[in-house]
Parts: C-alpha cells; sequence; structure tokens
C-alpha cells in the first residue's frame, strides 16, 4: 500500500470496524488535512455522505509514511461511528449488576 501501519492503527481499524483499504484510501485522495495534535502529524479526512474517516499519519526518519491512528464519525454530531470500546472493569461491574442486582 506503500505505507506502514502501526499496531495502534491496526487495532483500532479492528475495533472500529474500517477497513485497511478504507483508511489507505482516505489517505491517498483526502477531502482535506489539519495538523495533528502528535509533533509533525498530519490528519487527513474524507467524507462518504455523513461519515468521515480521519486518519493520522506522520513520516519517519527514511520518509515513509506511518498511519498512527484512524478513526471514524457522524459529520455533524462529533460522534464516533463506532463507539469505544468499554474496559474490563466497566463490563465486569455491568455483569454483576445484571447477575446479582437485578430483580427477577
Amino acid at each position: 500500500m506503500g505505507v506502514i501501519f502501526t499496531n495502534h492503527a491496526l487495532q483500532r481499524l479492528w475495533e472500529r470496524g474500517i477497513t485497511q483499504s478504507d483508511a489507505w484510501y482516505s489517505f491517498q485522495h483526502p477531502d482535506g488535512s489539519t495538523a495533528g495534535s502528535t509533533s509533525g502529524s498530519i490528519k487527513y479526512y474524507k467524507d462518504y455522505g455523513n461519515q468521515r474517516i480521519e486518519v493520522v499519519a506522520t513520516r519517519n526518519e527514511k520518509k515513509e509514511w506511518i498511519i498512527l491512528s484512524v478513526w471514524s464519525k457522524i459529520m455533524g454530531n462529533n460522534q464516533s461511528v463506532f463507539p469505544e470500546p468499554e474496559s474490563f472493569g466497566i463490563t465486569l461491574l455491568k455483569f454483576f449488576k445484571r447477575k446479582f442486582l437485578t430483580h427477577r
């Protein structure tokens, strides 16, 4: 694909249900870009109807493009299309609440 995806970016793709090819296309053919929050990084974005895929990338010392992170959100309300996964502790608390505190 001509870019390197970090393990973090690959994990986020999997968690958020975004394909690697959609992230690559959004990076290669963006509708726009802004400075990323990490020094030297750029956030590229591509709109697909009311959905926006955002890709954060930077160049390494060999001038290769590195994809740092990827996410998607619904345009207009700034909400992620794919909600962040709950922490294990929250999931465990919900389980115990349903199992032991719910009246039958």
